[in-house]
């Protein structure tokens, strides 16, 4: 099953993701295709989604998986919620998916998170990032720099070494996060058609939308053959 998951969630639907910590803020971007194989299906599947104020998480992997597991995560939130009259901090977030997909691990969920979020250290006064990657039964690897996910993960290991610095502000974390995606899925045939950028500060979330490549020209150009043969159609 572990070298049939890899292969699925590596290969079938397609992914790029990301996360970067900066000065008080994180980001996640990702591709918004969603393909079997080389067959493109949709060219604005979401696969970033809001915890709470202060957390996001990301998923690449199979489709259904990827919506399976955000609904189940959103409603365990929502039940601590209401069970213990506070949100989840996101270091605890990132230690609840660990478990969350660990409990799992004999039928797995094909997916690879990445968890980005803000925790508050009141001794220091400042908003401190968390950034969590996982495997497929729930291995965690926090750190303070970046995570990488989906079919041009390892593109991504180089560009974000590259490119990345510590102490980056929300504007300069979007410039950086934004080249290393768009680099890497250049060279990724399973990814691309516009990506998302999400930018997680301690007021607001910002999001932003990149287009990549020559897909939107080539959707532009595949729309304006439709039309003309419609209108030869309508002629006849």
């Amino acid at each position: 099953m572990g070298i049939l998951g890899n292969k699925m969630s590596d290969q079938y639907n397609g992914a790029a993701l990301v996360g970067m910590c900066g000065k008080e803020c994180v980001a996640i971007a990702c591709d918004t295709r969603l393909g079997v194989q080389l067959r493109t299906i949709d060219t604005n599947f979401n696969k970033v989604f809001k915890v709470n104020d202060r957390t996001m998480i990301g998923l690449t992997g199979l489709a259904t998986d990827i919506q399976t597991v955000s609904a189940k995560l959103h409603k365990e939130e929502k039940v601590y919620r209401l069970e213990e009259g506070e949100t989840l901090t996101a270091s605890m977030f990132a230690n609840f998916v660990s478990h969350f997909l660990y409990k799992q691990r004999f039928a797995p969920y094909i997916v690879t998170p990445i968890v980005a979020g803000l925790d508050y250290d009141s001794i220091t006064k400042e908003w401190k990032p968390v950034m969590a990657g996982y495997d497929l039964i729930g291995c965690m690897d926090q750190n303070n720099t970046f995570a990488v996910g989906g079919t041009c993960s390892e593109l991504l290991y180089g560009a974000c070494e590259s490119f990345y610095k510590e102490g980056m502000g929300p504007d300069e974390i979007f410039e950086v996060i934004s080249q290393a995606l768009l680099t890497s899925m250049d060279r990724d045939i399973l990814s691309g058609w516009g990506a998302n950028v999400y930018i997680l500060t301690p007021t607001q979330l910002i999001t932003k939308k990149l287009l990549t490549r020559v897909d939107q020209q080539l959707f532009q150009y595949s729309n304006l053959l439709s039309v003309k043969k419609k209108k030869k159609k309508k002629k006849k």
